[in-house]
C-alpha cells in the first residue's frame, strides 16, 4: 500500500503524456517571452535623423526608454541574475520540499514579473522585472527535465526530451512573430500582459493539484500534530495532561536551536554536490561545449532580426527569422532525439551527434552570411539551423545521465546557469559592443558564427572519455535492493507463524 511504502499514488489527473504536454506549454511561454523582447515590434529602435534633417521617432522599449545598444543587450540578459541566484536554491530545496510545489512557486513569480515588465517606466524598472523573470524560470527549468526523464517510455526518453526542448527554438521564433504583431498593432506593453495571462493557470495548477515525487528523492514524511502527553502524579494518583499549548514554547525553542545547524547542514550538502559535479569530467566537458554553443545561439536570438534587417534589408525580419527558426527548430530538435534513440541512447553516441551536427551546422551558417543575396542566405542558414538544433536533446541527455538521480535537478540547474553566465548573457552585450565598434553586421555575424567550431571541438573530446550511464546503474542497484526487500518480510513472516504454532 502507498501508506506503507511512503509513496503517494499518482494524482487522478496525471498521465505521462499529459505531464509532457503541460511542461511543453510552460516552456513554450518562457521562450515566447525571450523572442518577444528581442523582436523589432517590442524591442523597437532609437529615434533617427537623416542628413537632410528628417527625423523619425523611436519605437518599442529602446525608443521609449532611449537605450543604447549596450543597455538594450543588458535587458536580454537581466533575467540571468535571478536565474543564477535561484537555480541552485530550487535544486537544493527539491530534497526537502516537493518539486512540483516549487515549480508552482516559481511560475507565480514569473507571472507577476512579466506583468511588471508591461508596467515598467524606465530602464531600471524593466531590468529589475527581467531579473525576477529569471527567478521564476529557475524553478521550472531545473526540475522539468528530471520529471520528463522519470516518466518517459524507456525506448523514447531522448525523443521526449527533444519534444520538450523543441519548445525553445519554436517558442523563441513564435515570440518574434508574436512580438512583431502585437507591438505594431497595439503596444509593446500589451505583449507582456498577454503572456502573464496565458501563464496564470499553470502556477494555480502547481498549487491545487496533488504533487508528484521525483525519482532519487525520498518521499517527504507527513507532518504529525504533536500529541498530548499524560503524566501520573504518584502521590495523588491523578493523571494530568500536558497538551499542545504547553509544549508549544518548548517546540519553538527546539526548532530555533536546530534551524542554524540545519541550514549549515544543507549548505554543506550543497557544496559537496557541487564538488561532485565539478569532478565529473564528462559533465564538465558537456557543459563547456554547451556554453560555447549557447554563446552563439543567445546572440543569434537577440540580434538576428536586427542583423537581417541591416544586411539584407528585410522588411519583415521578425516574420522571416521567426519562420525559419520555428521550422528548423522543430524538425532539427525532434530529429536529434529520434536519431539518438534509433542508434541507442548512450553518452558516447550523444557526444558524436553533438560534435558532428554542430560542425556541419557551423559551416552552413558561416557560408550563409557570405552570400549577398537574400535567397542564398535563407537556403544555407536554414540548413545550418536545422543541424544546429539537433543538439538540444543529446546535450541535456548527457547532463541527466552522467550523474546519479538525486543530483539531476542540481545538474540541470548548474548547466543552465553556466550556459547563461558564460554564454548568452555576455554574448548579447559583447556583440552589441563589437557592432558599435566595427559598424558592419555581416562581419559581426561571421565572427560570432565561428565560435560554433569551438563547441564542436569540445564535444569531440567527449567522445573519447570514459562514460557511464549512472542513472541506469542506479536503477539496477535499486532493483536488486527492492527484490531483497521483498523477500525479507516473507521470511520473517514464516518465522513468526512457526513460532505461534
Amino acid at each position: 500500500m502507498a501508506s506503507e511504502s511512503g509513496q503517494s499514488p499518482n494524482p487522478s489527473w496525471f498521465s505521462p503524456k499529459r505531464l509532457l504536454m503541460i511542461f511543453c506549454i510552460i516552456n513554450m511561454l518562457n521562450y515566447v517571452d525571450r523572442g518577444a523582447i528581442a523582436s523589432n515590434g517590442v524591442n523597437g529602435s532609437l529615434a533617427t535623423c537623416t542628413e537632410s534633417g528628417i527625423c523619425t521617432g523611436g519605437s518599442g522599449i529602446q525608443g521609449d526608454f532611449n537605450l543604447n545598444n549596450f543597455q538594450d543587450g543588458i535587458l536580454s540578459s537581466a533575467f540571468m541574475v535571478g536565474l543564477l541566484i535561484a537555480s541552485p536554491i530550487f535544486a537544493s530545496l527539491a530534497k526537502s520540499h516537493n518539486p512540483f510545489r516549487l515549480i508552482g512557486v516559481g511560475l507565480s513569480v514569473w507571472t507577476f514579473a512579466i506583468a511588471g515588465c508591461g508596467c515598467s517606466f524606465d530602464f531600471w524598472s524593466i531590468a529589475i522585472c527581467r531579473m525576477l523573470v529569471g527567478v521564476g524560470e529557475a524553478s521550472f527549468i531545473s526540475l522539468a527535465a528530471p520529471f520528463i526523464d522519470d516518466h518517459a517510455p524507456a525506448a523514447q526518453k531522448t525523443a521526449w526530451l527533444a519534444t520538450f526542448y523543441m519548445c525553445i527554438p519554436a517558442g523563441t521564433a513564435l515570440g518574434y512573430v508574436y512580438g512583431g504583431f502585437v507591438g505594431s498593432q497595439f503596444n509593446w506593453r500589451v505583449a507582456f500582459w498577454v503572456e502573464a495571462i496565458l501563464m496564470l493557470p499553470f502556477p494555480i495548477l502547481g498549487f491545487l493539484t496533488k504533487p508528484l515525487q521525483l525519482e532519487g528523492f525520498a518521499p517527504l514524511e507527513p507532518k504529525h500534530t504533536p500529541k498530548s502527553i499524560e503524566t501520573n502524579d504518584s502521590e495523588t494518583g491523578e493523571v494530568s495532561v500536558i497538551g499542545d499549548d504547553m509544549l508549544a514554547e518548548d517546540q519553538a525553542l527546539l526548532r530555533g536551536s536546530k534551524s542554524t545547524s540545519k541550514l549549515w547542514d544543507q549548505f554543506t550538502i550543497f557544496l559537496k554536490d557541487i564538488q561532485e559535479l565539478l569532478h565529473d569530467q564528462v559533465y564538465v566537458v558537456n557543459v563547456l561545449g554547451y556554453i560555447s554553443y549557447n554563446f552563439v545561439i543567445g546572440a543569434y536570438s537577440y540580434w538576428g532580426p536586427k542583423a537581417g534587417y541591416n544586411i539584407y534589408h528585410m522588411s519583415n525580419a521578425d516574420l522571416l527569422f521567426g519562420g525559419m527558426t520555428i521550422v528548423c527548430g522543430i524538425f532539427g530538435t525532434l530529429a536529434g532525439g529520434l536519431f539518438l534513440d534509433r542508434i541507442s541512447s548512450t553518452i558516447s553516441n550523444s557526444f558524436k551527434l553533438l560534435s558532428g551536427a554542430t560542425f556541419l551546422g557551423a559551416i552552413f551558417c558561416f557560408i550563409a552570411f557570405l552570400f549577398k543575396s537574400l535567397s542564398g542566405f535563407i537556403v544555407f542558414f536554414s540548413m545550418g539551423e536545422l543541424l544546429i538544433f539537433v543538439t538540444q536533446a543529446p546535450v541535456n541527455y548527457v547532463s541527466l545521465r552522467c550523474v546519479k538521480p538525486s543530483l539531476r535537478p542540481l545538474s540541470m540547474a548548474i548547466s543552465t546557469v553556466s550556459i547563461h553566465v558564460f554564454g548568452d548573457v555576455p554574448s548579447s552585450p559583447l556583440v552589441g559592443v563589437l557592432q558599435d565598434h566595427i559598424n558592419d553586421w555581416r562581419k559581426t555575424s561571421l565572427c560570432l558564427t565561428s565560435i560554433f567550431f569551438l563547441a564542436a571541438v569540445i564535444w569531440f573530446i567527449g567522445i573519447f572519455m570514459k562514460s557511464v550511464d549512472v542513472y541506469e546503474k542506479d536503477d539496477e542497484d535499486r532493483s536488486a535492493t527492492s527484490r531483497r526487500g521483498k523477500l525479507t518480510p516473507l521470511i520473517e513472516g514464516s518465522r513468526d507463524a512457526s513460532s505461534e504454532i
